[in-house]
């Protein structure tokens, strides 16, 4: 509760200096914002984290899906799918040879 109150009162104070600098102070930080934003370094790093989110995501997905959890969740559908496929994929090649 405590926590809340500190925060509550951080952003009416914030509020209060906030409208007390005006419209000029706001566009000079916004201005501040955007130039740092739109460096070289922190596009680079930017890119850098969105590469390694991309990936992490990319294997938790694949992880979870090979977990009872996951197979939940999509249904086993993919392990499904890959045994027809492989198994169609056989019997297919079975049925070359006979011929």
């Amino acid at each position: 509760m405590r926590g809340k109150l500190w925060f509550i009162g951080g952003l009416a104070a914030g509020f209060v200096l906030g409208a007390r600098a005006g419209r000029e102070k706001y566009e000079e930080l916004v201005l501040n914002a955007r130039k740092v934003w739109d460096h070289p370094t922190v596009q680079e790093a930017a890119g850098v984290a969105q590469a390694q989110a991309n990936r992490l995501y990319a294997e938790s997905k694949d992880r979870l899906a090979h977990t009872r959890v996951g197979e939940k969740l999509t249904g086993g559908t993919e392990d499904a799918l890959t045994a027809s496929t492989t198994s169609t994929g056989s019997s297919a090649h079975r049925n070359n040879s006979n011929i």
